[in-house]
């Protein structure tokens, strides 16, 4: 399971941040996996929120984060017309249609991280 850099930080998006700076190149996972492994499993539309609210931080790679079936609902969030299906594709990442083509391979699960 990943760490956040501080457990006990309160600060609930700073914690999501912890985790998706922790997504590897190439791979994605969902607002879900991220709102599970912090302990608050039906807050996935908080993770979605704190995702939103990046703006312009380069050190959250937020463009890897996408829904349970691998669709970037969060696209409109991101400047440009397709900029989050580019900055995926810039990593290998084949988008379809809005959705991550092989979700299931690129899955990245933070619970079962080292």
């Amino acid at each position: 399971m990943v760490k956040t850099k501080n457990p006990n930080n309160d600060n609930f998006f700073e914690r999501v941040y912890d985790i998706a700076r922790q997504i590897p190149y190439g791979r994605v996972t969902s607002y879900g996996a991220i709102a599970k492994v912090l302990g608050s499993a039906r807050s996935a539309r908080m993770v979605g929120w704190a995702m939103n609210a990046t703006g312009e931080r380069e050190d959250v790679p937020a463009h890897r984060v996408v829904n349970r079936i691998g669709m970037l609902t969060g696209k409109h969030h991101f400047d440009g017309t397709n900029l989050m299906q580019q900055l995926l594709e810039s990593e290998g990442v084949a988008v379809k249609n809005n959705q991550v083509v092989a979700f299931d391979q690129l899955f990245w699960d933070p619970a079962q991280a080292d």
